[in-house]
């Protein structure tokens, strides 16, 4: 299944990017935060790298997004088995939000069901 696999990369690569636009980054100040160089950044958002979960992790951290979420993008977690990262995947895709609005939902919600620590103290 070569291409399932490309296409996932391909739609992380455009989420990441969308997420990195929306929280008004640049490539370089995202790339500093996750503590990942600035080039292979750029590959990851351009789909020619597939990065392991826990640079997903440390990109999830910088922009304030579910590590889950990235996870069920690139295809190491199945989007059957995450459960509640689809909400805020829901709420990282709502275009009528702005940034500070996706991260105040989001924390609320973990507030409500409890994975605030989770993400705060992985």
């Amino acid at each position: 299944m070569p291409g399932s696999v490309g296409s996932a990369v391909g739609s992380l690569g455009e989420y990441l990017r969308d997420q990195r636009t929306q929280a008004q980054m640049s490539l370089r100040q995202l790339a500093e935060l996750a503590d990942v160089s600035n080039p292979y950044l750029s590959q990851i958002e351009r789909g020619l790298r597939k990065p392991s979960a826990e640079v997903l992790q440390q990109i999830a951290k910088a922009l304030r997004i579910s590590a889950e979420s990235l996870y069920v993008r690139a295809g190491i977690l199945d989007a059957e088995q995450s459960g509640a990262p689809l909400v805020e995947d829901a709420i990282d895709r709502d275009p009528r939000l702005t940034a500070r609005q996706k991260t105040a939902l989001r924390d609320i919600y973990r507030s409500f069901v409890g994975t605030a620590d989770l993400e705060e103290n992985p």
